[in-house]
């Protein structure tokens, strides 16, 4: 469908497009992670929406997948300018645009799968977008502070373990799958990346509301010193029920499944 431009493999993109701060912009320009984190889509995958394109490093090989649809979505107006220049075939597909503040539904029909090297400074607002989008996005390949990625994928037990980790494993499995040192990016970051895959799991509705699933872990966490019976006495409808011993755990000790357990019982 695509006919890839190969004057972009050959631009010193550091000379056209500036990193800015305040959009959390450090720009990937080692091809060999750049052929690995698109390497770890599902094959087969059919529609795909990368979020901030920057100077295209993983863009140049997405341009090689066979995908039916593939679509671009970038913020920074210097680098959507440098991706038009270097990728003219793509002009139709690149989005000018904030991520966290487009109606995706828009853009792509039916389900397809989220790509890229996400802004640190607003990781956690992208998988919460996923989460509301979750019987849309059927997976998500992406690079986030490593700090981000040990959340979301960290078991229960586990001191990194919160609100994002229960609510995304809800519904996706979480799969840390490498980590990448600071020297691969321009400017290079003051932490560690990672790259982070999550799959849509099978559940479709969880067995509880879920809108009071998500008070309930947001609220657990929030006060995540004190016990379940301390922390949700606030809003539990029925407070004979905080008499139960699963109320004397804090709340990085229970799974998804408890915590719809414990929803059914408040």
């Amino acid at each position: 469908m695509y006919t890839l431009n190969r004057k972009a493999f050959m631009v010193d993109t550091s000379r056209f497009v500036r990193a800015k701060k305040h959009l959390g912009q450090h720009f990937l320009k080692d091809d060999n992670i750049a052929r690995k984190i698109v390497g770890n889509l599902s094959p087969g995958t059919k529609n795909v929406l990368e979020i901030g394109a920057g100077t295209g490093k993983l863009t140049q090989y997405l341009l090689q997948q066979p995908f039916e649809n593939f679509y671009i979505i970038e913020i920074d107006t210097e680098s959507v300018d440098y991706l038009l220049v270097h990728y003219p075939e793509l002009a139709p597909w690149i989005i000018s645009g904030d991520f966290l503040k487009v109606d995706i539904t828009r853009i792509l029909e039916g389900n397809f799968s989220l790509i890229g090297n996400f802004p640190y400074n607003i990781s956690s607002q992208i998988f919460f977008k996923v989460l509301e989008n979750r019987n849309l996005v059927t997976e998500v390949v992406g690079m986030v502070q490593k700090e981000v990625a040990e959340r979301i994928a960290a078991p229960p037990g586990s001191k990194t373990y919160g609100i994002l980790s229960v609510l995304l494993q809800a519904f996706y499995t979480i799969e840390y799958l490498f980590t990448v040192n600071e020297n691969v990016f321009s400017p290079p970051p003051r932490v560690k990346s990672a790259v982070v895959r999550l799959k849509r799991n099978t559940v479709q509705q969880l067995d509880c509301d879920e809108i009071f699933f998500f008070k309930v872990v947001k609220t657990a966490f929030n006060q995540r010193r004190k016990t379940l019976r301390n922390a949700l006495k606030g809003i539990a409808t029925k407070p004979e029920v905080l008499q139960s011993p699963v109320f004397e755990l804090r709340a990085e000790q229970l799974s998804v499944a408890d915590f719809v357990n414990i929803c059914r019982m408040l």
